[in-house]
């Protein structure tokens, strides 16, 4: 079977719709083993940790690693985890109650909310990804998905897209979500963020090259002035 062909490209897409289906099963099964409010975050550290490895390409044993996973991360995960509950809880009640207002208050109050909402969403997308891959600080966690979601408008609207079209599906389609309802979820926002992530990293790495380069030859162009004097007594030692 070539890598090119339509047999192996076949394989491969049902191996990978295999591969979310377990991974949304297993989600919803550790998120309920701490009770879903101490399950969510822990879960879905695990999650991403397990598609971020898949999405390069690393084989793993999915039920063994994920648990693994979940346990080693579960003080962590809940500490990202819990603060995004909260935050969402306070604007779902804000967001009912303002709504069902008609004066002016309300309808501005109602749209700053819902700014609020989507804000939080396009970090929200990030920040587990960015728990998988980079190794900071609890609140530089929030602090930098919050940044990123800024900075990368264009990839934040796509994030926001997929979001809201998982959401969309799981509405219509109720029989899907014990299936792939968040495990599809997890794993194309976790497969756009790696690539988010690595063009970052990419231009972040270039821009310091060039920093370089520019003070390398700034260095250069200074030296001659003392370069003599210098060359002269190293010859007379």
């Amino acid at each position: 079977m070539t890598s090119g062909g339509f047999g192996f490209r076949a394989y491969t897409f049902f191996d990978t719709l295999l591969w979310i289906a377990c991974l949304n099963m297993l989600w919803i099964v550790f998120t309920l083993l701490g009770g879903v409010v101490l399950g969510a975050g822990p879960s879905t550290a695990a999650a991403h940790i397990l598609v971020r490895e898949k999405v390069q390409g690393n084989a793993v044993p999915l039920m063994r690693r994920y648990a693994k996973e979940y346990f080693k991360n579960f003080g962590k995960g809940n500490a990202l985890g819990v603060p995004v509950l909260v935050v969402a809880a306070a604007l779902a009640l804000n967001w009912g109650y303002f709504s069902a207002g008609w004066d002016l208050g309300s309808q501005v109050a109602s749209a700053a909310i819902l700014l609020a909402v989507l804000f939080a969403a396009g970090a929200l997308c990030y920040l587990f990804p960015m728990f998988a891959r980079y190794e900071l600080t609890l609140p530089q966690y929030f602090l930098m998905s919050s940044r990123f979601a800024m900075r990368h408008l264009a990839g934040t609207v796509i994030l926001l897209f997929v979001t809201a079209a998982a959401a969309f599906a799981c509405r219509s389609l109720p029989g899907l979500v014990p299936f792939f309802g968040v495990g599809a979820w997890l794993y194309v926002t976790g497969w756009l963020c790696d690539r988010f992530f690595a063009a970052n990293d990419d231009a972040m790495a270039a821009k310091e090259a060039g920093a370089a380069l520019a003070v390398a030859a700034a260095s250069r162009a200074v030296t001659p002035s003392t370069t003599p004097s210098t060359a002269k007594e190293t010859s007379l030692a």
